[in-house]
């Protein structure tokens, strides 16, 4: 396959410098401290709502499935064990990252959702951790292709085909027992794990270009390159203000949206391309990715955190925006600055890993809420759901709605 070259779009400092975090337009409205959760039994974080590979999202013979990070509470291991006797939660959250499995959920109403369990059996995957990716519905016949990141060792974008299976009571998974390795980092335009031992790479996000029909993926990155070596120079920079020239260790940030394009629809073989958007000396993660195509525009959007920012820049936690008239840019950010949905000053961490989904709803999952002094609550369940307007190269916050809500699109009935 030969795909001609493009440029990619950069994330300038000067950009970053426009991060307004008191712009009630880009500002998710509070979590209340005394949210429900989901499971009593498990954290969850990254949500992966089940959608086609145009991006809408889809219910299965009326029942609307969701994928998600997922690791057990572990309330009577000793290693969160205080001294004073009680489970620490705080300890067990932070630690959730080296036992994420992929599990599923599902519900008739796009709320109240049920545990189903388990994606993958024990073993299935190939390394240690199960990371996030994209469920695609196939057909009616119930295929799935569950794109997600294999992690440590190493981080390799793989997947796994299986199949849902409804009955009037639930839904179960069958399959998904035999996993695909993909690609990994090239290292020419993709820092590997050997140029740098906190490399990114991981999050793939498949989906059909609705202008050429082809089969692509987006996914995050970071710039290819020795740790350290990278210049953030003139273009990098942007046009600043006197006094911020100075770019300090901007250098050791490094994300970048990458894309990959398959051979065919199938999806088994891929050539990596030149990176969409590049953010050297302002953020170093790009999670994430994904597409919204709305009024024959692109809209790329990313989420990132407020402490990978680059010396001398900053904004929220929370998810950015890009858009375009064309797949491979340029890009212009949306907002001016790129914040497209950012986490309230007042409560900093209270959400995450916002999936922005076509019909403007935005999902996330309950991180840590305020609750007095300099106590907080932990979450490891779902937020709740915003609606955001696109309107060019804008975004507008318009209505919140009940922790978890993730409505299907559209209902697909299987054949089977």
């Amino acid at each position: 396959m030969k795909h001609a070259n493009h440029t990619p779009t950069r994330w300038t400092r000067a950009d970053a410098l426009k991060v307004n975090e008191n712009d009630p337009t880009t500002t998710q409205p509070l979590v209340s401290p005394d949210f429900p959760v989901m499971s009593d039994t498990v954290f969850i974080w990254d949500t992966m709502p089940l959608r086609e590979l145009d991006g809408t999202v889809v219910s299965v013979n009326g029942w609307s499935v969701i994928f998600t990070l997922t690791a057990d509470r572990r309330p009577h291991d000793p290693q969160f064990i205080n001294a004073d006797g009680r489970y620490d939660i705080k300890r067990d959250w932070e630690d959730r990252h080296g036992h994420a499995r992929i599990c599923y959920w599902y519900s008739r109403t796009g709320k109240d959702w049920i545990f189903g369990g388990r994606v993958m059996a024990e073993g299935v995957s190939p390394t240690t951790r199960e990371w996030a990716g994209t469920p695609i519905l196939l057909n009616n016949n119930g295929d799935i292709d569950l794109y997600y990141t294999c992690v440590t060792p190493g981080a390799t974008i793989a997947k796994v085909r299986g199949q849902v299976v409804t009955s009037d009571t639930g839904v179960t998974l069958q399959g998904f027992d035999q996993v695909k390795s993909l690609f990994d980092a090239d290292g020419i335009y993709y820092q590997t794990e050997a140029q740098n031992s906190t490399w990114n790479f991981r999050d793939p996000s498949p989906f059909i270009d609705p202008k050429d029909g082809k089969l692509y993926m987006v996914f995050e990155g970071n710039v290819a390159g020795e740790r350290g070596t990278h210049e953030v120079g003139p273009n990098e920079i942007g046009l600043v203000p006197p006094g911020h020239e100075d770019v300090g260790g901007a250098r050791y940030q490094v994300g970048c949206i990458g894309i990959a394009v398959a051979r065919d629809l199938n999806g088994d073989e891929w050539e990596i391309l030149p990176p969409l958007v590049t953010a050297v000396g302002v953020n170093d993660q790009t999670e994430r990715p994904h597409y919204v195509f709305q009024d024959d525009k692109y809209y790329l959007f990313t989420i990132s955190h407020k402490f990978t920012y680059a010396d001398g820049v900053t904004g929220p936690d929370g998810v950015y925006g890009f858009v375009s008239d064309h797949l491979f840019g340029p890009y212009t950010l949306m907002n001016a600055s790129g914040l497209v949905l950012g986490n309230p000053p007042s409560q900093p961490f209270q959400t995450y890993s916002h999936c922005v989904m076509p019909n403007g709803l935005v999902t996330s999952f309950i991180d840590s809420v305020p609750t007095s002094g300099d106590d907080y609550r932990i979450g490891g369940t779902e937020a709740p759901t915003v609606r955001i307007v696109l309107k060019g190269d804008r975004s507008f916050v318009q209505e919140a709605y009940d922790y978890g809500y993730i409505p299907a699109m559209r209902d697909v009935v299987l054949s089977q």
